[in-house]
């Protein structure tokens, strides 16, 4: 733990961001991390709790405690080994992980957390500063081979514990970049990609190769891949967006989010994108209140919109939960984004009837209020409203991974169209497709980063036990 009566004595400190004005200039991150003195303040808040929650709040299971005393005693080294020990990426979740830790530390009681994410943030920029960051080649060479398909946090999570137990890797990227939605999905304004380009160049020293432009179903045949490799890993994200099947979604200027954000983040990359959708000098509305809708919401500032609108079909969430209910548990609350501080209007329990339009693009959007009552959805008399709406965009999460990489394999699926493989016991992982293993997205649906991270980890450990007969990699 950090200093004894550190929860008593210390308040919690967040991390700083540039001005709003700042910012939206640029694609660039604008949180600062902690300074080392601050991080070590912080550090001192975590108290001897007894049962750490944080740990098992964290879908990795970081070993929360040891590295925030580590902070405390400025041991940085020793903390990015501790932090690196159950966590492949920390400046992933570092910086973009909503921190179910948080929600699950004892001091969260009285709503005063531990801030754990900003220490992990501040570990892990301590560690490339110092280039305490390196390969880890591994020893001795298995001579299996293993394909991955899908380069997101579950791929490149299995495909570095994999090289790393000394098997040879090959990752098929459909896109011209590694990263999978992690690269195309999140804007640069809260993740630059130069930190998963970082750690490319280490997975390569390890010896991992990634082959880009390789899409299955395509110019990657399913079949040679279950005949050239050991066994296969399928690790894309889930891509398949929900629709709203409205009149006037076929309208010019109606888009799903991904079709919005992705060509954003290749301009960024440096990429030439024809007929780009651009939110400059529009009423933009945004429908779906998570953070895919956040993020088209900071685009759209970033681009020049005169109006962003968010709306959400559920209820606006509490701005307090009832911490007796839900602690430690991830509760349900209001959570406003720094995409929002830079401006946006947003509602709660709208529901759209239709998309208004001339000449083929849409120029308005007919909503209205609705309840809940047992369950269902019901109108409220006389709440429609219409208001101009030049760019929409559709942003109510993902359904599934894309179909047609499980069709090529065959394998069977779940109800809601995910690879179908568990993850206890003998098999761990496996599809109904001999050596055929799924994680990430591809197996659990829409989901967080951290446990894309998780998964693909354990992933690894079932493929070397599979291939091996037993495995050192941590479970």
């Amino acid at each position: 733990m950090g200093k004894v009566t550190g929860f008593m004595e210390f308040e919690r400190l967040s991390e700083a961001n540039l001005p709003v004005t700042d910012r939206v200039k640029n694609y660039k991150e604008f949180v600062l991390h902690l300074t080392d003195e601050q991080a070590k303040v912080q550090g001192a808040r975590c108290m001897d709790c007894g049962i750490p929650f944080c740990t098992t709040g964290c879908p990795v299971n970081n070993i929360i405690p040891d590295w925030n005393d580590l902070v405390y005693q400025q041991d940085w080294r020793a903390a990015i080994d501790v932090l690196h020990s159950t966590n492949n990426f920390p400046e992933f979740t570092g910086r973009i992980c909503p921190a179910p830790c948080e929600a699950a530390c004892t001091l969260n009681i009285n709503d005063d957390a531990v801030g754990i994410k900003s220490i992990e943030h501040a570990i892990i920029d301590k560690a490339w500063e110092n280039n305490w960051v390196v390969p880890q080649p591994p020893a001795h060479k298995t001579g299996k081979k293993i394909a991955i398909v899908g380069s997101g946090p579950a791929g490149m999570a299995a495909a570095q514990q994999l090289a790393r137990a000394g098997h040879h890797v090959v990752v098929f990227e459909k896109e011209t970049r590694v990263g999978g939605l992690l690269r195309y999905g999140i804007p640069d304004f809260k993740f630059e990609k130069s930190h998963i380009d970082r750690r490319v160049e280490q997975m390569e020293a390890e010896g991992v190769e990634f082959r880009v432009n390789h899409a299955v179903g395509e110019n990657v045949s399913a079949e040679d891949l279950s005949k050239d490799f050991d066994a296969v890993i399928l690790a894309g994200g889930a891509e398949n967006p929900r629709d709203l099947p409205v009149p006037g979604r076929e309208l010019d200027g109606v888009h799903f989010a991904m079709d919005f954000l992705r060509p954003q983040n290749k301009v960024v990359a440096g990429d030439t994108v024809p007929n780009q959708i651009m939110a400059t000098n529009k009423h933009v509305v945004v429908i779906g209140g998570g953070d895919t809708g956040s993020d088209c919401v900071g685009t759209s500032n970033r681009h020049g919109a005169v109006s962003i609108s968010q709306f959400e079909v559920m209820p606006q969430p509490p701005e307090k939960e009832n911490k007796n209910m839900v602690w430690p548990n991830w509760p349900l609350k209001l959570r406003t984004s720094s995409s929002h501080e830079e401006g946006c209007d947003r509602d709660w329990s709208i529901t759209t009837k239709e998309l208004i339009g001339e000449n083929g693009k849409v120029t308005a959007l007919k909503g209205a209020k609705v309840e809940w009552k047992d369950g269902k959805m019901v109108e409220v008399p006389g709440s429609e409203f219409t208001m101009k709406a030049d760019l929409v965009l559709l942003a109510m999460g993902f359904v599934s991974p894309m179909q047609k990489v499980l069709d090529a394999f065959g394998v069977e699926k779940d109800a809601r169209g995910n690879a179908k493989a568990t993850t206890d016991g003998v098999g761990c992982y496996t599809t109904s497709k001999a050596k055929v293993f799924a994680a990430g997205d591809m197996r659990r649906g829409q989901s967080l980063v951290v446990w894309a991270i998780r998964e693909g980890r354990q992933c690894a450990r079932a493929v070397d036990e599979f291939l091996m007969g037993s495995s050192s990699l941590p479970r």
